[in-house]
């Protein structure tokens, strides 16, 4: 068995009653320890991700899992394949997703492959809905994925094995060491170590679905974590944060000609150091991605390597100014210097320093009302990143035991500095581009009960105008413009509710969104067809569902996961069809002695829905697997 990572598993997030700073998402109350940018997006829709949903995902991908807990707009091009995702009628390049606070997409594509990811070793995971620049930086225009290693500060130590085999010779190893020791001299530790690897071979028995092909391809991955945490009496901390990541996709790798190579390696390196309001953090980070066709695919690949070295410092301080009230403020400032390598770029070897100073302002004026206003000014070399600041307000119309309704309201701007290769990339960057501005409104209502049952039911609209959006123009041999002006603008609905009935407890979980998301102007003189048009790979209607029944240890899931049809050209000439996909699981608890393992076997696609990837290829079908996983606990070090 190999070893891999398996995240800790938390108590399952509730709608529990509201609290005084938010009735919209419940956040522990983070003074220094812990990177909590939520609490200063007041006003905006946040998704912290379901640990028992975390955990019935350990096995999977970041876009295989999250496609069943989001409706996020995947663009696929295979099993294993690259993946990027698109909140709120936007495109991957406007999806920050961040690990401890570090923004991790590529500086070279702009975004994060979803597909390299795995859920494995990460401890909290939470989706930031809408623009959110002012207090994470270039990128939040359409969403944000939050991912985060924390410490667990229980002495003792917990081992835990995992593997996982499943259809078309598909299968999965990892492990995860936590240990944590008891205050010795005024300190303790907590740390984690963990490992992953995984290797698809997609052999489907099958070469075509209903008359479209399924490329052949095989995926291998591996991922290595090491968390260090030291904490002393008068809550100083010290962290020790490494990720290493290795993916090696082949599509046709029984065909020497036709077969192609992507392989992508990243080293993410954090150290940090906080104190009486007070954090330092500084990191270095490499992205190494490898292209190669044919013959040559494994010996003359096309190389990318991109280093980022960087700095920030933050101060917060919190006031009470009277009864009920409260105000955080935390200024920040950061440092990046970029160097990539790419043999693609014209000139070859890149320089590139980037700033951020920034202040957020978080008031809790009242039982009733809280607010933020937060400032962001970015500073890029050969660029002017406009200032982005962002206002937002909570208020409860009603709050009694059992019964919270609450109106929530956001304004923010945005932007994204243009990524390495649409400026450097040889004849058709174009150093000259300017950053995109987004404008971000959101209106929205909450309402919670807490009885017997627990329910919660939100409603989000949105309306999101993003100018000098970047496009590689055909009509100018594919050259990369600032051409497109686009509205994205859409209704959320997110329904809550679990119910304990003795020994068996029944829950649900769902969210549909309506999205629509067009060009709102020609470009030149023959664009005109295309103003009003729903951007490409983005389906109108989208949701996901999750219905289970808990019973003891045992946990029985249904989930479903719909989009309708995509339009894939400008014009809206061409569209794939719609989809609903259905996964059945089921686990329960072993024990023995002192070993407790957790077995579990999952029906992917249950009806053998028909879904193609960008390049129209099919998607493999109906598949299944079995997971198993022993945990070994011991007595406080």
């Amino acid at each position: 068995m190999g070893l891999g990572v398996s995240g800790k598993s938390f108590s399952q997030k509730n709608p529990g009653p509201p609290t005084p700073d938010s009735a919209i998402t419940h956040l522990r109350e983070v003074r220094v320890l812990g990177f909590a940018p939520e609490r200063f997006l007041t006003g905006q829709k946040s998704q912290p991700l379901d640990s028992a949903a975390t955990e019935q995902g350990r096995y999977q991908t970041l876009a295989d899992w999250l496609g069943t807990q989001a409706p996020v707009a995947f663009k696929s091009y295979g099993p294993g394949q690259v993946t990027t995702a698109g909140l709120r009628g936007t495109s991957g390049v406007h999806t920050a997703v961040l690990w401890n606070g570090v923004n991790i997409n590529s500086p070279a594509l702009g975004l994060t492959d979803f597909s390299t990811i795995a859920v494995a070793g990460l401890d909290r995971l939470s989706v930031q809905y809408g623009a959110a620049a002012s207090a994470l930086g270039s990128g939040a225009v359409g969403g944000s994925l939050l991912l985060q290693t924390l410490p667990d500060w229980t002495p003792g130590w917990h081992l835990s094995l995992g593997q996982r085999l499943g259809s078309f010779q598909n299968h999965q190893s990892q492990g995860v060491l936590r240990y944590t020791t008891a205050p010795k001299h005024g300190w303790q530790l907590s740390g984690k170590t963990a490992a992953y690897g995984s290797w698809q071979r997609n052999q489907t028995p099958y070469t075509q679905r209903r008359g479209y092909p399924v490329e052949p391809s095989e995926t291998q991955q591996r991922g290595f974590l090491q968390d260090i945490f030291l904490k002393n009496q008068r809550q100083q901390q010290v962290s020790l944060n490494l990720w290493l990541t290795d993916n090696r996709a082949t599509l046709a790798p029984a065909d020497p000609v036709g077969r192609e190579l992507l392989r992508t390696q990243a080293a993410r390196l954090l150290a940090g150091f906080e104190t009486k309001g007070f954090s330092v953090k500084t990191g270095f980070i490499r992205d190494v991605t490898d292209y190669g066709k044919g013959a040559t695919s494994e010996t003359n690949p096309s190389r990318t390597v991109t280093d980022r070295w960087l700095l920030r410092a933050e101060h917060e301080r919190t006031f009470t100014p009277g009864p009920n009230r409260q105000a955080t403020l935390r200024l920040g400032a950061e440092l990046t210097h970029f160097i990539a390598q790419v043999d693609e770029y014209t000139g070859r070897l890149i320089r590139e320093n980037r700033a951020d100073l920034y202040a957020l302002f978080r008031y809790r004026a009242s039982e009733r009302l809280l607010a933020s206003v937060n400032l962001r000014q970015a500073f890029v070399t050969g660029f002017n990143p406009p200032p982005t600041p962002s206002l937002g307000a909570e208020y409860r119309l009603i709050f009694t035991k059992k019964n919270s309704l609450s109106a929530k309201s956001s304004l923010a701007l945005s932007y994204r500095t243009p990524t390495l290769n649409e400026r450097y990339w040889k004849i058709l960057g174009n150093p000259g581009l300017r950053p995109e501005q987004g404008f971000n409104k959101e209106l929205g209502a909450v309402w919670q009960h807490t009885a017997r049952a627990t329910a919660s039911l939100e409603l989000t609209a949105f309306h999101n105008q993003i100018s000098n959006w970047t496009y590689w123009n055909p009509e100018r041999g594919y050259r990369v413009e600032n051409l497109q002006d686009v509205l994205a603008r859409g209704l959320e609905v997110t329904a809550r509710w679990q119910r304990p009935l003795g020994k068996t407890t029944p829950g649900f979980y769902g969210q549909y969104a309506l999205t629509r998301s067009t060009q709102q102007r020609p470009y030149d003189a023959y664009s005109s067809d295309i103003v009003g048009k729903q951007l490409p790979y983005i389906p109108r209607h989208s949701g996901t569902a999750t219905a289970y029944l808990q019973r003891g240890r045992s946990r029985f899931t249904g989930q479903l996961q719909a989009a309708s049809y995509r339009f894939v050209t400008f014009d809206n000439s061409q569209f794939q069809g719609g989809y609903v996909l259905v996964n059945l699981l089921v686990d329960t608890a072993l024990r023995l002695n002192r070993v407790e393992g957790r077995l579990s076997a999952q029906a992917f696609n249950v009806f053998d829905t028909l879904v193609l990837s960008v390049k129209s290829n099919a998607l493999p079908g109906r598949s299944f697997a079995v997971n198993l996983t022993f945990n070994l606990f011991s007595n406080p070090i």
